[in-house]
């Protein structure tokens, strides 16, 4: 008997065309064999609009006739040591020669199995790895029960928490990437907003601030009343307000308004959005991958939509609430590839901070540069 299942599609583009598709089963089947979500990244090093070049790094596939043995419950020692990690597999009962290892390492991903009395059994296979090797630098041996595998970094200055990328790792790695600088959330729906923004703050120890509450606890009426009353451009322009004095804040994950009435959606109200790592939670209409993908490309090339000026962008394909940890996970990936990728972002951040948020993101003017005298930065003069 087959089982049904739905899913939520997850996916997301960053300025340095980073893509992560994730999908999210809303229902497993009650039957032994599961399957779990999985992600799949694509990198490119060309323009982050062209996106006829990406590179995708699929799960490591191991080909075998014989019987193979799976357990989710892999015991491991982990260690980084600067320039490599070390991980420790348990190997298990029985007597085990180096004949019967079958080792795979690639760029992200790691796959450790045993051949042994017809049964192939995996001690480790992931397709995410917390960060990029050197395979061909991969070493190996047998120590007493252990097998004691040493992967070398392409990054040695990144600290590993642990040998996978997951929310724990993630969320207790970026830390050291983005030294306290805050992350923005905007997009269509407040409500997903204003959830990833705690899931995030609680598991980076920031502070999670809502621009809604904020703004309900000074004009001490409902957002809905507020709108009905003088507009959502009123409501905009006191957003902006609110955002221009949360600019100078350190470690916190603002949820900002979605919608018309939302700062953020308009293109003129960024110069305070910019003083953060700004990531678009977008809802798409797409079916596949593919159609996420050209969405996501023309939404970014739509210089009139505010969010278009985000750094991170989120495709979700449905929303569930239930998984909100699912979807912080994915935003804090895509925050790690992308300072990745460029290192002197937390410190242009703070330098565009102490000069005064003057709306000339990403290309910094020499202090005492007046914004009213720019084009380019007029629209962005709020």
């Amino acid at each position: 008997m087959a089982s049904s299942s739905s899913s939520v599609g997850l996916s997301f583009l960053t300025r340095n065309t980073i893509k992560v598709p994730l999908s999210i089963p809303k229902s497993f089947s009650p039957f032994p064999k599961l399957t779990f979500p999985s992600i799949t990244c694509f990198y490119s090093a060309t323009p982050r609009l062209d996106y006829n070049s990406f590179k995708k790094i699929n799960p490591i596939h191991y080909c075998s006739n014989l019987p193979t043995a799976s357990t989710n419950n892999t015991h491991y020692e982990f260690s980084d040591g600067s320039s490599e990690v070390e991980l420790r597999l348990e190997l298990g009962q029985g007597e085990i020669t180096p004949t019967d290892i079958h080792v795979d390492a690639n760029e992200s991903s790691l796959a450790v199995r045993i051949q042994q009395s017809g049964i192939v059994r995996a001690l480790m296979d992931t397709s995410t790895l917390y960060e990029k090797i050197k395979p061909a630098e991969t070493i190996w041996y047998i120590d007493e029960d252990q097998l004691v595998i040493s992967l070398k970094k392409q990054n040695s200055e990144l600290k590993w928490p642990d040998i996978v990328e997951s929310w724990e790792s993630l969320s207790a790695g970026i830390t050291q990437l983005l030294r306290g600088t805050s992350i923005y959330l905007v997009g269509e729906s407040t409500e997903i907003n204003q959830r990833i923004a705690r899931e995030l703050a609680v598991g980076l120890g920031y502070t999670p601030l809502s621009t809604e509450e904020l703004l309900e606890a000074y004009a001490k009426q409902s957002m809905e009343s507020w709108v009905n009353e003088e507009g959502s451009d009123a409501v905009a322009e006191a957003e902006n307000a609110i955002l221009e004095s949360l600019s100078s804040y350190a470690r916190a994950v603002i949820a900002t308004l979605g919608g018309e009435k939302g700062a953020a959606g308009r293109a003129n109200q960024w110069r305070h959005l910019f003083a953060g790592f700004t990531v678009w939670l977008s809802l798409s209409e797409a079916t596949d991958e593919e159609t996420a993908k050209e969405e996501a490309k023309r939404n970014m090339q739509d210089s009139g939509q505010g969010y278009s000026n985000a750094e991170v962008v989120v495709k979700l394909g449905g929303w569930d609430p239930n998984y909100s940890k699912a979807v912080a996970q994915a935003v804090l990936s895509a925050l790690k590839r992308l300072i990745l990728a460029d290192k002197d972002l937390p410190g242009k951040k703070s330098l565009y901070i102490r000069l005064g948020c003057r709306g000339d993101w990403p290309e910094i003017k020499p202090p005492g540069w007046d914004p009213s005298t720019s084009p380019d930065t007029s629209s962005m003069s709020s």
